[in-house]
């Protein structure tokens, strides 16, 4: 395994961050990190990074442990942290050369320079100061400064925060052509982001894993994943939809109402009973897959 969490607890202070987090990340695997803010995901990636001590438990990398062998550790991973940390007045090639410096890469230094300026996308750019590029770019940046010494495991926190739409679909594509190569923990909110990139997802929240999934299976993890829009002739009351047997919630959508099943078991004959003991004609019914986003709130809320 590329990366193994045990148990692990996180407190500061009174406060417990992370609490009894077990994982494994695979050779090869693009891994989203999703959770609302406080969740602990940032706490969780500056563990496995080694920039910060867990409480209690075991985290190992490449099979090197974080507590006992970071320096290992390190040499195994590339991190790019939310804010990215930058030297503004710096020359872009500049900086990549002092990131080589600092990973002791030696005659191997230029070459690896060269490369990741080529595959980041920062050809144009490498004369420039970096506090005169765009936010896209000083992400590619932050990009080639995690990988320039040939980690296994990529951390990125939060890669494409504040990225406008052009920018995002750049550094997703980027992600993905690294991801094929590399193993790569992601911490996002942008769902589109998780599905464009990720072939897992793990949802946290206060704490505590609360989904662990293939992207394409996360979506049925939960019991409650049976939604049906359905549209009436008449407005009804979402009190009455509420009551029906087997539904959990409902509310109204964009000339219907979405019904949310409390179970996997199909709703749509309680539905059409509903409609025909209230005298109302059904102008259409479907039923629909949760998407992600839909999961993530009713497992963080």
């Amino acid at each position: 395994m590329s990366v193994t969490a045990e148990k692990v607890s996180k407190r500061y202070g009174t406060q417990l961050a992370l609490d009894d987090v077990s994982f494994q990340v695979r050779e090869g695997e693009v891994v989203a990190f999703l959770g609302p803010n406080g969740a602990g995901k940032s706490t969780m990636m500056k563990i496995i990074a080694c920039y910060l001590p867990q409480s209690h438990g075991t985290v190992k990398v490449c099979g090197y442990d974080v507590s006992t062998h970071p320096l290992d550790v390190k040499k195994n991973i590339g991190y790019l942290p939310e804010n990215n940390p930058l030297y503004p007045d710096m020359y872009v090639r500049e900086y990549l050369n002092f990131v080589a410096g600092l990973h002791k890469l030696g005659k191997k230094a230029a070459q690896r320079v060269d490369e990741m300026i080529a595959l980041t996308g920062l050809t144009a750019e490498y004369k420039k100061t970096i506090g005169t590029l765009s936010k896209g770019y000083r992400q590619r940046v932050g990009l080639a400064q995690a990988l320039i010494h040939d980690p296994g495991v990529l951390i990125l926190d939060e890669p494409t925060s504040g990225l406008d739409p052009n920018q995002l679909v750049e550094i997703r594509q980027l992600i993905t052509e690294i991801g094929r190569q590399k193993t790569i923990i992601l911490s996002t909110h942008i769902m589109q982001e998780v599905e464009a990139v990720c072939n897992r997802v793990m949802i946290i929240s206060k704490g505590r894993i609360m989904a662990d999934a293939p992207t394409t299976e996360v979506r049925r993890l939960n019991k409650a994943n049976r939604t049906v829009f359905v549209a009436f002739d008449k407005e009804v009351d979402l009190s009455a939809l509420r009551a029906l047997d087997g539904v959990a919630d409902a509310s109204a959508a964009d000339k219907g109402y979405k019904v949310f099943a409390r179970t996997d078991a199909d709703v749509r004959p309680h539905i059409f009973r509903f409609a025909v003991d209230h005298d109302l004609i059904i102008l259409s019914m479907e039923q629909q897959e949760e998407s992600l986003e839909d999961v993530f709130r009713q497992m963080t809320r």
